[in-house]
């Protein structure tokens, strides 16, 4: 089996919307050079080496991912591990984490990505694991994200009354057993959103938080594997329909070799869907 080329990666300065700075966050451009955009969200921890392979993972994948640094304003470069000290600090993190910011800090790399050239259908999408999971809810009600997808977001919850103002095709992936997601919690969730057009909540019995995070203590293959192939068929579905139906325009008008001009209406029509 041929094997991927590993994707191009190096940090970069994002303007933070309110004026009040700029922060860093890992860039991995996929070894074509070019894709869809996605802004990956942390979980407490900081941009730590498992976000970063996560971000690489979906680069191989064909995304232009972009890692925003979401503490900043505490303190810049959090990058910390999983020991006890680590999650006492990360918890630390966690209580003084401005959550309107955040999400403000996610459509700053929204627009960094579609000016990126990198980005050739300017369509791009979230995704988030922990932290990052309750805040890919939110994007998905106050961005103008194309796509979301959320791993164990932790108190989604106490956010549910923004769900008439979801945007895009949004997918949720729960752990039965998460104890920062309780059973009540859960049902709420799936209550609220469950039978809303373009949102999906995926319930996966018998593991707990964290479940996708390889060589956690949680991690649980399987469960993990399914919420993947779920995740790429949330954002194929959304951010890349637009790019194939160009291409499959172009390829039409290419092969009849005559100039259609319903057709390049039509094309001319979806170009401009995808700059605006």
């Amino acid at each position: 089996m041929q094997q991927k080329e590993p994707p191009a990666s190096r940090h970069v300065r994002i303007n933070a919307l309110d004026g009040s700075g700029s922060f860093n966050a890992y860039l991995a451009v996929p070894a074509s050079g070019s894709g869809p955009g996605l802004v990956l969200a942390q979980e407490i921890f900081g941009v730590n080496a498992t976000m970063r392979e996560v971000a690489d993972y979906y680069a191989e994948e064909g995304y232009v991912v972009l890692v925003p640094d979401l503490f900043w304003r505490q303190q810049p470069d959090v990058e910390l591990g999983y020991t006890p000290a680590d999650w006492e600090r990360a918890f630390g993190f966690y209580k003084g984490f401005d959550e309107a910011l955040g999400v403000q800090d996610i459509q700053a790399c929204l627009n960094a990505l579609r000016q990126r050239p990198e980005v050739t259908d300017g369509k791009a999408g979230v995704l988030g694991f922990c932290l990052g999971g309750k805040l890919a809810y939110l994007a998905a009600c106050r961005t103008d994200a194309d796509a979301v997808v959320g791993y164990y977001g932790v108190g989604i919850e106490a956010a549910l009354d923004e769900a008439e103002r979801i945007r895009c095709p949004l997918t949720l992936h729960v752990a039965e057993l998460d104890a920062f997601c309780p059973p009540e919690a859960r049902q709420r969730i799936v209550q609220a959103l469950g039978g809303r057009p373009g949102v999906a909540v995926h319930v996966y019995p018998g593991v707990d938080h964290a479940f996708a995070r390889k060589g956690g203590d949680h991690f649980h293959r399987a469960s993990a594997l399914m919420a993947h192939e779920r995740s790429i068929a949330t954002l194929k579905s959304a951010i890349e329909r637009t790019k194939a139906r160009i291409e499959e325009l172009d390829g039409r008008l290419k092969k009849s070799g005559v100039q259609i001009a319903g057709l390049e209406k039509m094309l001319a029509g979806l170009r401009r869907s995808v700059t605006e």
